[in-house]
C-alpha cells in the first residue's frame, strides 16, 4: 500500500468533500497590476505576464503597481476569457483586466493542489466571456484533508520536474540551433548579401479566405494564421482544405515556394516565413505574401528565420494593435546567397537540428510529449476519487547557447568547405628553453636550436641535426610527433616566426625563443599556413621590438587560420609537396636541370681550358 493510499484509508475511509472551487480559491482583480506601457524591453526587470501560451510578453521598467509574487508567497494567474492559468512565485505586471490572481484559503486547501486541480478541470472555451465567476467558481471539486492533498501534490510536482529539466534541455537545444543557424550565415562571412527582388520570379498577395470556408476535404490551402501556429520552417502538407467557389479570385502557390504571413500581433515575429515543398497546387490566403524563385527552399525557410533577417523584417507598421508588414518590405528583404550546393549541405544540417528541437516522434520532443501524458494520467487518477523536461559577444552567445566550439567548427566545414578559426582554438602554445648551443653533443638526444629553423630546416623534419645529453634532454621542453616548432626572435620582421613541423617518431628537445603547437590538425598544413602571406601580415601586427623582434607565444594564440577538415588539409599538402619539390629538390624538377646545366658547364669549362693537355 502507498502513503497516498495510507492517508486516504486513516483520514477519509468514507470518501472526500466535494465543494465548489471558488471556496476554495480567493481571487483577485488587476486592477494596479495592468502595464500602462507597451515599451517593453529585456533589460527592464519586470515581467508583463499572459496566462496565454506567450507567458512572459515581456518586461518593463514600471516601478508601480507590481504584485510581489515569491516563493514563499505564489499566486495563479488566471485569464478570464481562455481559462488559461500559470503558477507564479515572481513579481510581476498583467497585461489586461482580463488576468485574475488566485490564492488559497488556506485553512481548506493548498494553492498548489488547487493548481493541480486546474488541469484536472481542464475546462476550455472559445466564448468571450468572464469565466472565473460565471463558470469555474461554480464548478465541484474533491477536497480531501491536507496531509492527503500535501501527498498528491509531492507525487505530481515528480512529473512536473521531470517535465521541466527536459523543456529546459529542449530551450537550450533551440538556443543552440538558432545559434548555429545565424552563424552559418553570419553575414561577415564572404557570401554575396542580396535583397529578396533580385532573386524572388515573382512576388504576390493571396486571396481571403474565411474561417468558415475551410472545408474538410477540397483544394489544400494556408491561412496567414496558420504560418505562425501551425507550420514550422517548411512543410510538404497543407492542414486546411476550401472550394474554389468561396475564393472569386484564387491565388496560388507550388513546391518551392516561400509564403509570408504580413499581418500579426508581435513586432518580433510579423513576416514569418515558411516554405512549402510538398506537390500540390494550394491556395495562399489573404494577408500571405507569395514569393517564387530559383533557389533552395529550405535553405532560404531557415535564413528568412535568422535574427538578421527577424530584425530587418520587424519594421512593420503598427496600427490598431496589429502589426501590419507589406510586399515592398519583404522585396527590400536582404540575405546572405552562397551557390546552390552550399545551400543545401546549409539546408541540410539545420533541418536535422530542427527535427531534433520540434520533432514530436523523436530526441527530446517525444520524451517531453511522453512526460506531459504520464503527468496528466496520474494527475487524473489521483484526483478523481470516485476511483481508485566565432569575438566576445559570439563567445558570450555560444556559452549561453551550451555550444562547442569544436562542434560549431564541424558544421562551417561542412557547409563552407573551412571554418575561419583562432590558433588557440585548435592549438595549445607552450614556450621551448632550457638549453643553449654550448650544450650540443656528437650523439645523444635529438635537439631544435631556434637558429637552425631559419637556416638548416624546411617546412618539415624527421631527423635531428644536432643531440643533447640526457641529462639536458630530461630538463628541456620538448616537441612530440606532429608538433610545430616555431622560431620567435629574429632580427626582422619578415623572418620572424619561421617554423618546422617535427615528423620524427622520437619527441625533441626545444631550445628557447621558440613556441611548440600542439594540436590535432595536419602539421605540414598549419606549416605551410605559416609560411603565407596571411600569416605575414598577422605575425606583423604582433611584432615588437627593435634589435630584436619579437612575437611573444600567447599572442599567437589570436592568429587566424582558415581550416578545412583534416583530409582536405593532406590534399592541399600532397599538392604543394610536390610544388615544393618541383621549386626545391634537387633530384626533381628545375632544381635538376640546373644542376645538370652546372654539371654539363663544369664539364665543357674544364675541357676548354685544357688547350689540348691530355
Amino acid at each position: 500500500m502507498s502513503r497516498l493510499d495510507e492517508l486516504i484509508a486513516e483520514l477519509c475511509p468514507d470518501g472526500v468533500e466535494y465543494r465548489k472551487i471558488g471556496e476554495l480559491a480567493n481571487y483577485e482583480q488587476p486592477g494596479k497590476y495592468i502595464v500602462d506601457s507597451t515599451n517593453y524591453d529585456d533589460s527592464y526587470d519586470t515581467p508583463v505576464l499572459t496566462a496565454g501560451q506567450s507567458f512572459i510578453l515581456g518586461y518593463t521598467n514600471e516601478t508601480d503597481g507590481i504584485y510581489e509574487a515569491s516563493p514563499d508567497n505564489p499566486v495563479i494567474i488566471f485569464d478570464d476569457f481562455t481559462g488559461a492559468f500559470k503558477w507564479v512565485d515572481f513579481p510581476f505586471k498583467v497585461k489586461s483586466s482580463a488576468m485574475k490572481m488566485l490564492t488559497a484559503n488556506e485553512k481548506i486547501t493548498s494553492l498548489r493542489y488547487i493548481y493541480h486541480l486546474m488541469g484536472f478541470l481542464n475546462y476550455t472555451s472559445d466564448e468571450h466571456k468572464r469565466l472565473w465567476i460565471s463558470i469555474y467558481s461554480e464548478l465541484q471539486v474533491p477536497v480531501p484533508p491536507l496531509e492527503v492533498q500535501s501527498e498528491i501534490v509531492r507525487i505530481l510536482d515528480n512529473f512536473t520536474e521531470l517535465t521541466a529539466e527536459l523543456t529546459a534541455e529542449l530551450t537550450a537545444r533551440k538556443k543552440q540551433y538558432e545559434y548555429y543557424r545565424d552563424a552559418l550565415l553570419d553575414v561577415r562571412r564572404d557570401i554575396p548579401i542580396v535583397k529578396l527582388k533580385d532573386i524572388a520570379a515573382e512576388i504576390f498577395r493571396g486571396s481571403g479566405i474565411k474561417r468558415e470556408e475551410v472545408t474538410e476535404e477540397g483544394i489544400p490551402c494556408v491561412r496567414y494564421g496558420e504560418i505562425y501556429t501551425t507550420y514550422n520552417t517548411w512543410f510538404d502538407t497543407c492542414v486546411s482544405h476550401t472550394k474554389l467557389e468561396y475564393v472569386p479570385s484564387p491565388k496560388y502557390f507550388e513546391h518551392g515556394d516561400i509564403l509570408f504571413a504580413i499581418t500579426g500581433e508581435s513586432v518580433e515575429d510579423i513576416a514569418k516565413s515558411v516554405a512549402y515543398v510538398g506537390h500540390d497546387r494550394c491556395l495562399a490566403g489573404g494577408d500571405i505574401v507569395v514569393m517564387k524563385h530559383k533557389q533552395n527552399p529550405r535553405y532560404l525557410a531557415h535564413v528568412l528565420s535568422t535574427t538578421y533577417v527577424r530584425e530587418q523584417k520587424s519594421k512593420g507598421k503598427v496600427k490598431s494593435k496589429v502589426v501590419h508588414s507589406n510586399v515592398p518590405s519583404i522585396e527590400n528583404i536582404e540575405i546572405p546567397l552562397p551557390p546552390l550546393d552550399v545551400q543545401e549541405r546549409y539546408a541540410n544540417v539545420l533541418d536535422n537540428f530542427e527535427a531534433i528541437c520540434n520533432d514530436f516522434n523523436i530526441g527530446l520532443p517525444a520524451e517531453i510529449e511522453a512526460r506531459k501524458k504520464q503527468y496528466e494520467y496520474y494527475r487524473d487518477l489521483l484526483l478523481d476519487f470516485s476511483s481508485p523536461i566565432v569575438n566576445v559577444e559570439r563567445e558570450r552567445e555560444r556559452e549561453r547557447a551550451g555550444v562547442r566550439r569544436s562542434d560549431e567548427i564541424k558544421l562551417l566545414q561542412y557547409v563552407f568547405g573551412y571554418a575561419d578559426v583562432r590558433l588557440g582554438e585548435i592549438a595549445e602554445i607552450t614556450r621551448g628553453g632550457n638549453f643553449q648551443k654550448k650544450d650540443f653533443t656528437e650523439s645523444g638526444r635529438p635537439c631544435i636550436h631556434y637558429g637552425q629553423i631559419y637556416t638548416r630546416y624546411g617546412i618539415s623534419a624527421e631527423k635531428p641535426l644536432t643531440f643533447v645529453d640526457d641529462t639536458i634532454f630530461d630538463k628541456s621542453k620538448k616537441a612530440a610527433k606532429g608538433d610545430i616548432v616555431m622560431a620567435v626572435t629574429s632580427e626582422n620582421v619578415e623572418d620572424v616566426c619561421k617554423c618546422v613541423a617535427w615528423l620524427g617518431d622520437e619527441d625533441i628537445a626545444v631550445s628557447g625563443h621558440t613556441a611548440i603547437i600542439h594540436h590535432t590538425q595536419n602539421a605540414k598544413y598549419l606549416a605551410y599556413y605559416f609560411h603565407t602571406a596571411m600569416f605575414a601580415k598577422q605575425k606583423e601586427r604582433l611584432a615588437h621590438g627593435t634589435k630584436v623582434i619579437e612575437v611573444t607565444p600567447d599572442k599567437l594564440t589570436g592568429i587566424e587560420v582558415p581550416l578545412p577538415p583534416v583530409e582536405e588539409q593532406e590534399c592541399i599538402v600532397g599538392i604543394l609537396d610536390r610544388l615544393d619539390a618541383l621549386c626545391n629538390d634537387i633530384t626533381k624538377g628545375l632544381p635538376a636541370e640546373i644542376e645538370a646545366r652546372r654539371q654539363q658547364y663544369e664539364y665543357y669549362r674544364d675541357n676548354l681550358f685544357k688547350f689540348g693537355i691530355k
